[in-house]
C-alpha cells in the first residue's frame, strides 16, 4: 500500500530542531523525500556561527530510517539562498510538491524597550524568511501548471502563533511578524488555487528550544499520567506533525486559506474575523458626541480584554 506523500518533495525550513526535526520526520515516514533545510546557529535569538550539523544530522536519521533526504545550510531571510534551497529540491527529486516554512528566532523585548535590530531580525527571519521560499515555490508550481497544462499538487503549510491571536506582550516582533504570515497564507491560497496549489497556517503549541520559557511552568504530562509512563509530553513537537503530514497530502485538496491551532491531541480550525456590532450615524457624519453616546456605553458592558478574548489562549494550557 502507498504511503500518503509517496513520490512527492518537501522542504521544511528550521528543521534542524524542535517542531522542524519532528515535521521532516513525520513527512519521510509518510514517503515524502525530504530536503531538510537549518542555518544551524546555536541561539535560539539567532546568534552563534551557522552549521550544517543539525540540518545534517536529522537527514541521516531519515536516511537511516529507509527514507530519502537530504540537507541543506542556508537562511531563508537571504533572498538568493531561498532560491538555492527550491533549486535544491528540484535538482535533486526532480520536483517540489511540499514546502513547510517553520524556521524563526526569538528577541524578545516590551515594545517600549525594543531595539530596532531586535524588530526587524524577527521580521525578516520570520515574515521575509516565509515570503522568499514561498516566492521561489510559487514560481516552480506555475511553471510546471503551465506545462502541464492544468493542476499540479503544491502545498504550502506555514507557522504561525497563537501570539499573533491573543497577543503576547513582550513579543511585539512577533506577534506582528506571526500575524504577517498568516495575511501571506490568505493571499497565497487565493493565488494559486487555480494551480492546484493550496496554501494553510498552524499555531502550534509545543516544547522546544523556542519557548522553553514560555512552557517552563507547565506539566509534561495530563492528569492521571504518571512521569516516566511512556506517555508523551503533552507539548511534544511530535503531536504538531501528523497534522502537518495531513496538509501536505492529497487528501487535503479543499483545505485552502486556513488557520489551525494544535497542540496535544487536539487540532482547532480559527474562523476569521466576525462583526461584533455594528452602529450607524443618524446623520450625514458621524459626530465625536454620537460615537461617545454609542461606543462609551457597549464597551463598558463588555468584561475587560474581551476584545482579546480566549482566557484558554492566553493563558497557553492544554485541554
Amino acid at each position: 500500500m502507498a504511503q500518503p506523500l509517496e513520490g512527492l518533495t518537501a522542504i521544511v525550513t528550521g528543521a534542524g530542531r524542535g517542531l522542524g526535526r519532528a515535521e521532516a520526520l513525520e513527512l519521510a515516514r509518510l514517503g515524502a523525500s525530504v530536503v531538510v533545510n537549518d542555518y544551524g546557529q546555536p541561539g535560539r535569538d539567532g546568534s552563534g556561527e551557522a552549521s550544517a550539523a543539525p540540518a545534517e544530522e536529522v537527514a541521516a536519521e531519515i536516511r537511516a530510517a529507509g527514507g530519502r533526504a537530504v540537507a541543506h545550510l542556508g537562511d531563508v531571510a537571504d533572498h538568493e539562498h531561498a532560491r538555492a534551497l527550491v533549486q535544491l529540491a528540484a535538482e535533486t527529486y526532480g520536483r517540489l510538491d511540499i514546502l513547510v516554512n517553520n524556521a524563526g528566532i526569538l528577541r524578545d523585548r516590551m515594545v517600549f524597550s525594543m531595539t530596532e535590530d531586535e524588530w526587524d531580525s524577527v521580521i525578516r527571519v520570520h515574515l521575509k524568511g516565509h515570503f522568499n521560499t514561498t516566492h521561489f515555490a510559487a514560481a516552480h508550481w506555475r511553471e510546471r501548471s503551465k506545462a502541464a497544462g492544468g493542476p499540479v499538487h503544491g502545498r504550502i503549510i506555514n507557522t504561525s502563533s497563537e501570539a499573533f491571536l491573543a497577543g503576547s506582550a513582550g513579543q511585539p516582533n512577533y506577534a506582528a511578524a506571526k500575524g504577517g504570515i498568516v495575511g501571506l497564507t490568505t493571499s497565497t491560497a487565493l493565488a494559486l488555487g487555480k494551480y492546484g496549489v493550496t496554501a494553510n497556517a498552524i499555531c502550534p503549541r509545543a516544547r522546544t528550544r523556542m519557548t522553553e520559557d514560555v512552557f517552563a511552568g507547565l506539566p509534561a504530562h495530563q492528569e492521571g499520567q504518571e512521569p516516566g509512563s511512556g506517555a508523551l509530553d503533552v507539548l511534544a513537537p511530535e503531536h504538531v506533525a501528523p497534522l502537518v503530514g495531513y496538509l501536505a497530502s492529497p487528501a487535503a485538496a479543499r483545505v485552502n486559506g486556513q488557520l489551525l491551532v494544535v497542540h496535544g491531541g487536539m487540532v482547532a480550525i480559527a474562523e476569521r474575523p466576525r462583526i461584533a456590532a455594528k452602529f450607524d450615524t443618524t446623520k450625514d457624519l458621524f459626530s465625536f458626541e454620537e460615537l461617545d453616546e454609542l461606543l462609551t456605553p457597549y464597551y463598558a458592558q463588555r468584561p475587560p480584554n474581551e476584545t482579546f478574548a480566549a482566557a484558554e489562549v492566553l493563558a497557553l494550557k492544554h485541554d
